[in-house]
């Protein structure tokens, strides 16, 4: 108990300076990507990408602003959960270890896989409690300003859904052995796909929604349908959970054809 009560209040003597680390790691991490996404999609590329862009008209620079200001503060919550979850695992309360010898490569490759498909699962879980109209104020409103989302909306979210989707890191350090690499591969994979979905844009081919990766494969598509209409579409990285609650948007796959459809365009307006 005591040993929980110095973790929870930060008495542990590294604890402080691991959640500055950590929280400069995942926002180093969070503005290299969403920061390569915004230039490439909204600056040097944009002319030759505006056909793709699903909700076609640009994010305002207040919507910017208020995106960037909510995910700074959820870096700060992710960098402290993060630090917790180290520190329990350094105090051998998670199935974390240290050494890649002890389950070997094939774990370690298969420990990614295992925490991506338990991430989904938890995303779509909790996303969708959290449209509940007693939940949804307090949690979800501010990640749902963004209607027409940029890839700074990624980790725009209230105080109180920064800390349910950081659970994701004590849930995975406690149901899976997984190596910190290993870890931190997951998490990679997690900011990657979570900014892409977040752009705007519809970088899928056309011929996705053709083949049976579209029962797998989640796209910008569907996510910016969540954003755009509030309900449906409550997954993340697949489109598993959503085929098999029905809460899929009927209309999803005409409007990622129609997207994808669209002849170039050369004019920004």
């Amino acid at each position: 108990m005591n040993a929980a009560m110095e973790l929870v209040f930060g008495r542990d003597p590294g604890f402080l300076p691991r959640a500055l680390h950590t929280t400069a790691a995942v926002g180093l991490r969070y503005l290299f990507f969403a920061g390569v996404a915004w230039l490439l999609a909204y600056k040097l590329l944009g002319r030759r990408w505006l056909h793709r862009k699903i909700i076609p008209r640009l994010p305002g620079s207040s919507d910017i602003r208020r995106e960037i200001a909510y995910s700074a503060l959820t870096l700060v919550i992710f960098g402290i959960v993060g630090a917790a979850t180290i520190s329990a695992a350094r105090h051998g309360w998670t199935r974390m270890y240290w050494r890649v010898s002890d389950h070997g490569w094939g774990w370690f490759a298969g420990s990614i896989v295992a925490s991506i498909f338990l991430h989904d699962t938890y995303f779509y879980w909790t996303h969708r409690c959290m449209h509940h109209r007693w939940l949804f104020p307090l949690f979800h409103r501010v990640h749902h300003l963004s209607n027409n989302p940029s890839p700074w909306a990624a980790y725009a979210f209230a105080p109180a859904e920064a800390v349910v989707e950081a659970g994701i890191f004590p849930l995975t350090a406690m149901l899976l052995p997984i190596h910190p690499l290993a870890f931190a591969l997951f998490m990679l994979w997690q900011i990657v796909f979570n900014v892409a979905g977040h752009t705007g844009f519809e970088f899928h081919p056309t011929w996705l929604m053709r083949s049976p990766l579209r029962y797998l494969l989640n796209t910008p598509t569907n996510h910016v349908m969540h954003h755009e209409k509030m309900r449906g579409n409550y997954g993340l990285y697949f489109n598993l959970w959503d085929r098999w609650m029905g809460t899929n948007h009927a209309d999803y796959e005409a409007r990622f054809m129609e997207v994808t459809s669209r002849p170039r365009r050369s004019d920004p307006a």
